[in-house]
């Protein structure tokens, strides 16, 4: 699977219903064996149940012609199950109304990663996360 922004999020992103720099985006490390990219899929809580670890808030997002970008994240203590793919987010404080964004696969970045208690950086692309 290639990466995606989710159609449904580009949608909200036209309807100001997705203020990339305002709202609270979160990314998460998730287990396709557990979930795999639909694009049909809207809300987190159709991929929060494939989630390695704890997601982890952005920081420093910006948008500087059309990209989006924010600064790397460290995942903490991660345990579980390999980890093969990215998924961001919108949070609103519940799964069920949080906007999926974007799918990252990672196998070109060095995952899949099968975690073992320590940390996993994530180091976005000097260019930025994407672009619309």
């Amino acid at each position: 699977m290639a990466n995606a922004i989710y159609p449904k999020a580009k949608e909200k992103f036209l309807d100001a219903v997705i203020d990339l720099p305002s709202d609270t985006i979160k990314i998460a490390l998730i287990d396709t064996g557990a979930y795999t990219y639909n694009n049909a899929d809207e809300f987190w809580s159709s991929a929060s149940g494939a989630i390695v670890g704890t997601e982890v808030t952005l920081a420093s997002k910006t948008i500087t012609g059309g990209v989006f970008d924010a600064a790397d994240v460290t995942f903490t203590s991660v345990s579980g199950v390999s980890v093969e793919a990215l998924i961001i987010f919108k949070d609103t404080g519940s799964a069920a109304t949080s906007p999926l964004i974007m799918y990252i696969d990672v196998a070109a970045s060095g995952l899949p990663v099968t975690p073992n208690g320590n940390n996993i950086d994530v180091q976005f692309n000097a260019s930025g996360i994407f672009a619309l």
